[in-house]
């Protein structure tokens, strides 16, 4: 039998609760390590402090989500090749090997106009894994707008590595297990959630949407995947801490159960 696959926490998973408590959670309900969401407070953008909660709560960062969403427009300046210089910095500081980043919205033109050879110039450059991440068309009602250029699904272009979300696969309408067999050895992480279809990103639990979570998770233990698997959930509207943490654990115990060959 291989090496199980380490099943990580990213630290939004935790949201509205802060960076830190990403990392007390992770470290205390046994999870094998912690994406940073750059952008969910202050001290996500920080990496003296990263590093200091890695170190006191003794578990490793093991990717860098790069600050690409909507509300972390902001997030260590308004360039976005500058927030992934910056990414690329942390993550060498901190001792991850992977960054995540999403494909570049249609009115950024100039940025998603280079940005398939940007991504393997950042490579080569800093020597880090910058996975592209799927993400989906924006619905409302009938009508759909394609957001992201050169297009929401990285496995159609030139990356060399993606990023694979279920919650993301499921808003699209798409077959994760197919994307990951089309991917093939491209695909250097995974985002494990769940969704039920809906026009709305969701990160439910996985097992609790529509998504073939079990399946695809074997899929990615058989094939020989190296990468890492982490848990990026919506739990805000769990009603206590209590609550939130046996999200979180139902979340570990389901990934490492079907992650493993």
């Amino acid at each position: 039998m291989s090496d199980p696959i380490r099943v990580s926490l990213s630290t939004s998973s935790v949201y509205p609760g802060s960076t830190a408590s990403g990392f007390e959670a992770a470290a205390r309900l046994g999870y094998d390590g912690v994406e940073v969401m750059v952008g969910i407070d202050d001290v996500s953008a920080d990496i003296t402090a990263i590093k200091a909660l890695s170190a006191f709560h003794d578990i490793p960062v093991v990717s860098i989500h790069a600050p690409c969403l909507l509300v972390t427009q902001r997030v260590w300046g308004s360039d976005p090749w500058e927030k992934l210089h910056r990414s690329a910095e942390m993550a060498h500081e901190v001792g991850a090997s992977v960054i995540v980043v999403h494909p570049p919205f249609r009115w950024q033109r100039d940025y998603a106009k280079g940005f398939v050879e940007g991504i393997a110039d950042l490579e080569a450059e800093h020597g880090v894994t910058y996975a592209v991440e799927n993400m989906y068309p924006w619905r409302t009602g009938k009508r759909e707008f394609q957001a992201y250029a050169p297009g929401w699904n990285p496995v159609d272009h030139d990356f060399a590595h993606v990023t694979l979300d279920l919650s993301h696969s499921s808003t699209a309408g798409r077959d994760p297990v197919q994307m990951a067999k089309d991917a093939g050895d491209r695909l250097a992480h995974v985002h494990i959630a769940d969704g039920s279809g809906s026009a709305k990103d969701e990160h439910m639990i996985p097992g609790r949407g529509t998504q073939p979570c079990e399946e695809f998770l074997a899929h990615v233990a058989a094939s020989g995947f190296t990468g890492e698997i982490v848990v990026e959930i919506n739990t805000r509207k769990a009603t206590d801490q209590t609550v939130r943490e046996a999200d979180l654990v139902e979340a570990l115990e389901f990934t490492r159960l079907h992650a493993t060959v």
